[in-house]
């Protein structure tokens, strides 16, 4: 599908002159509103008193200490969930806790969150206090059984709530009604960071840990696991969160990252000390995930909670073979999506406003990773289904949905459900991503009114793919100094995207590089005498440029390149725009 090409334009946000020329430019064309928002100390962190249900919460947990209650974690099966639950139980045994384990479901057997289900499981090792993390905010039934077995229950969540809120002893959400947190994009990890923050703070005045002997600890430490499923969440990197993943960032480079995630990165072939956001969001997080998506997040539980490198190293080497089966599934279904979709429609511009996908044989695990490529290809919200069982002993199905900006998923859900009742057995998530269930039977019911709504919703000018690009530069400024500067200047993701810009280049040298990489040698059309790397991945026999080509258009971003000890600037290609 054809893209247009978008330029980012400047806020009027006066900006420090002590930042290099380019760094302020990419600044003022972020959501930098005040100055302060570059200042990315632990000290400029929001007050966790601001979270609505904090107090309860600390109340909860302060007593289950004193009586040496029985705790229980339930997790979700997500590298969010995965850093929460390692998070949690690390703090807790930290601040003295003696009896505290947790379960995390299994998505094909117990589906996500703390279900009636689950709660019968969490009865075999008969808890007094229940903690979700990463879930519980639509957990209503759960939270039911839980209170029926004599069970407390607190709710850590971020994901948005529905009509009605579970009936927990505490819950803690930023997004619940009443909640005057600012950072509404916090991550799972970041809500159970604050509640450790805010329980730490209470046992520090009641003089818990001198009574006890107990060295107080420094949660700071925990940052690397804030920052790994930040990231790997995409939530969008407002203030606050930056300031949380670039604290764990510093700690990861400076080796002081517990060793299951040494590990990670050690077999995806990143160097802790030159670490990036991008690399816990394309190398780690993928492999932490991939033990939900195929088998139980257990795996990757108790990977990040190794203390020893040799057990760390082994359980890690576990995920990363998951993770290469989750890739070898992924393709066949990543082709047969995109087979669907040109049945749908050979023209891109024909095809519905939203596209709902369904085969037999797909995995309920990796459908979330096929709507996702789906998307990016045709620039439309989407939903892949799975069979929930995958013997065909159900005709459940279970959807997995991605959306595009403008279009908020779980609200569209919520919409869809509302003008349909029955129609959709379950719904949550968020604004980018959303998960559902419903019969086999409603399936085309579904589709045709899930794409009702989008193009209730979506313009013509929405459905369009962009380009969104921070200018050209100018042969002076296609440094590795300005790649090093861009590198520090984030961390970038979400919402923060990292720089890219657009220019036309003189191609020197052209290669192919494996099967479908494109490797060049380029300089700026003005002078010859600059010469820069550039690699463009997976690129499309259709994008190709011709053999006779001479000159090519970019969007593309500045990166280091690391190459036996040297270092030189390459330009990664994000799209290529035409050569001539």
């Amino acid at each position: 599908m054809a893209a247009q090409l978008l330029i980012r334009t400047a806020n009027a946000v006066e900006l420090p002159d002590s930042l290099p020329p380019l760094v302020r430019r990419i600044y003022s064309q972020r959501e930098i509103s005040q100055p302060s928002d570059l200042e990315l100390s632990l000290a400029k962190l929001l007050d966790p008193q601001s979270l609505k249900g904090i107090s309860e919460a600390v109340d909860l947990l302060e007593q289950a200490l004193i009586r040496d209650e029985r705790l229980l974690i339930v997790a979700d099966f997500d590298a969010d969930g995965a850093t929460s639950c390692a998070l949690a139980l690390t703090a807790l045994k930290a601040f003295g806790a003696e009896q505290v384990d947790y379960i995390v479901p299994n998505r094909f057997d117990y589906g996500y969150g703390l279900t009636p289900e689950i709660v019968e499981l969490a009865k075999l090792k008969s808890p007094d206090l229940i903690i979700t993390v990463d879930n519980g905010i639509s957990s209503i039934e759960g939270v039911d059984c839980a209170q029926a077995a004599g069970i407390k229950t607190l709710v850590t969540d971020h994901h948005l709530p529905g009509s009605e809120l579970p009936t927990a002893a505490a819950i803690v959400n930023p997004n619940q009604p009443g909640c005057s947190f600012a950072s509404k994009s916090i991550a799972g990890v970041g809500v159970i960071f604050y509640v450790m923050l805010a329980l730490r703070a209470r046992l520090r005045s009641t003089g818990w840990f001198a009574e006890r002997g107990i060295t107080e600890p420094n949660l700071a430490s925990l940052l690397d696991l804030v920052a790994l499923g930040t990231v790997a969440d995409v939530v969008a990197l407002d203030h606050n969160n930056r300031i949380l993943v670039s604290e764990g960032i510093k700690r990861i480079r400076a080796g002081q990252a517990r060793p299951g995630i040494l590990s990670l990165l050690t077999l995806a072939k990143r160097n802790y000390a030159t670490l990036a956001a991008s690399d816990l969001g394309f190398a780690v997080g993928p492999r932490l995930n991939a033990a939900g998506r195929l088998e139980d997040m257990s795996t990757g539980i108790e990977c990040l909670l190794a203390q020893d490198e040799s057990e760390a190293h082994t359980l890690a080497l576990q995920l990363d073979g998951m993770n290469k089966d989750r890739r070898d599934i992924e393709s066949g279904m990543r082709e047969q999506a995109f087979a669907l979709v040109d049945e749908i429609s050979l023209d891109g511009d024909a095809l519905p406003a939203a596209l709902s996908l369904f085969d037999e044989g797909w995995h309920q695990g990796v459908v979330g990773i096929v709507a996702s490529r789906i998307k990016e290809r045709c620039h439309r919200p989407v939903v892949a289904f799975a069979l929930a069982d995958a013997h065909g002993a159900s005709d459940e199905l279970k959807g997995s949905a991605r959306s595009i900006q403008g279009f908020h998923i779980r609200d569209a859900l919520d919409a869809v459900a509302t003008r349909h009742p029955g129609l959709i057995s379950k719904f949550g998530g968020h604004a980018m991503a959303a998960g559902l269930s419903l019969s086999r039977e409603n399936l085309e019911e579904f589709r045709a009114a899930f794409a009702e709504e989008a193009a209730r919703v979506l313009s013509p000018e929405l459905l369009q793919a962009t380009i969104v690009s921070d200018g050209e530069l100018t042969a002076k400024e296609l440094t590795l100094t300005n790649a090093v500067l861009l590198a520090e200047a984030g961390p970038w993701g979400q919402a923060f995207p990292e720089p890219c810009f657009h220019g036309r280049f003189r191609i020197q040298q052209l290669r192919r590089l494996g099967e479908n990489h494109l490797k060049m040698v380029l300089s700026p059309p003005d002078d010859d005498a600059v010469i820069v790397d550039a690699i463009a991945f997976n690129v499309s026999e259709e994008d190709w440029p011709p053999a006779t080509a001479t000159e090519i258009t970019l969007a593309y971003r500045l990166s280091v390149n690391e190459f036996r000890g040297n270092r030189s600037l390459q330009l990664m290609v994000e799209h290529l725009l035409g050569s001539s």
